[in-house]
């Protein structure tokens, strides 16, 4: 069974699946109902040529999937605000009610907003801060490569510290047991099996092409990269630790891409300590769970057609 060009991620109480130009959010609402909303994007296709050539297609991809995850994640979220205060309700009717423009001005700035601060903080504590510390050896060891090997194993300690500190908190875990369910969906659909609540829990909750996998090998990449690199001025080591981000994803991105496209043994040997994170971040869905990330795929893919399609092209 051939691999499918679909993907997702999990959002609060929910799953979001795309497939190429279109995506889905399926949420579970309080009152246990499935809202699902879909939506278009940029598809391969439709993309400048540049954008589509290996690393620059890795750095389009990333802040793509940076702004629709913050987009849905958003959109899952307003099912569960807080619905303590009436006063203030009765003081914006007193005032003009936006236009539908006006709320997509002030949506698109707070995404904006949203996606420009998460990159600026993941830059900063995952890319200048180990990059600092390490710096601090700088008159104990002279060995410029050494000191990229701390760094990078510090960077390292710092994500896995960082993972493992908010998979304890309560709607963290629920999450991370949507990001199972997602996984599980495409692994039953990429392996020809129908897409019921119980096939899909009998697959793995591991993936190859999974974010988690992305984001350790952004850290695997960034060791050898700043290993190569001699640079005594403090502030220019800093300097290529953020223009150098852009390379790094592009260079991870096509790994990924490579792995999750492979069945060689170099590519599931190397996709190894990815998928053992995921053992963090993934936990076993509840059926309601994958009833909600089998509700994402259908609003994005005709599977059934697929399966069809595949089982012919096999005979």
């Amino acid at each position: 069974m051939s691999r499918i060009n679909i993907g997702g991620q999990a959002v609060m109480e929910g799953v979001m699946m795309r497939n190429n130009d279109r995506y889905a959010v399926a949420v579970r609402k309080p009152d246990k109902q499935i809202e699902v909303k879909t939506n278009r994007c940029t598809g391969t296709s439709d993309r400048p040529a540049v954008c589509n050539l290996p690393i620059v297609r890795g750095v389009f991809s990333f802040v793509q999937s940076l702004t629709i995850g913050v987009k849905t994640l958003m959109y899952s979220a307003q099912f569960f605000e807080d619905e303590e205060e009436e006063a203030p309700k009765k003081e914006k009717k007193k005032k003009k009610e936006k236009t539908k423009e006006q709320e997509a001005r002030a949506e698109k700035a707070e995404m904006a907003g949203t996606v420009t601060f998460s990159i600026v903080l993941a830059v900063g504590l995952f890319m200048l801060l180990p990059a600092w510390i390490a710096s601090l050896l700088d008159d104990v060891i002279k060995s410029h490569a050494l000191i990229g090997l701390i760094e990078g194993v510090i960077r390292l300690a710092i994500f896995l510290g960082y993972v493992i500190a908010i998979s304890r908190m309560e709607d963290i875990k629920r999450t991370y047991m949507y990001h199972g369910a997602e996984h599980k969906t495409i692994n039953c659909l990429e392996h020809g099996n129908e897409l019921t609540v119980e096939n899909v829990m009998q697959a793995s909750r591991y993936h190859k092409r999974c974010g988690t996998s992305f984001l350790f090998i952004v850290m695997i990449v960034s060791i050898l990269v700043f290993m190569c690199i001699t640079v005594d001025a403090m502030w220019l080591r800093l300097l290529l630790r953020v223009l150098l981000v852009p390379v790094i994803a592009g260079i991870s991105y096509e790994f990924i891409r490579f792995a999750g496209n492979s069945e060689s043994w170099i590519a599931n040997l190397l996709s190894k300590p990815g998928l053992l994170i995921q053992r963090l971040t993934t936990k076993e869905p509840t059926e309601d769970m994958v009833e909600v990330a089998i509700a994402s795929v259908e609003a994005v893919l005709d599977w059934r057609g697929y399966l069809a399609e595949q089982a012919k092209n096999e005979k």
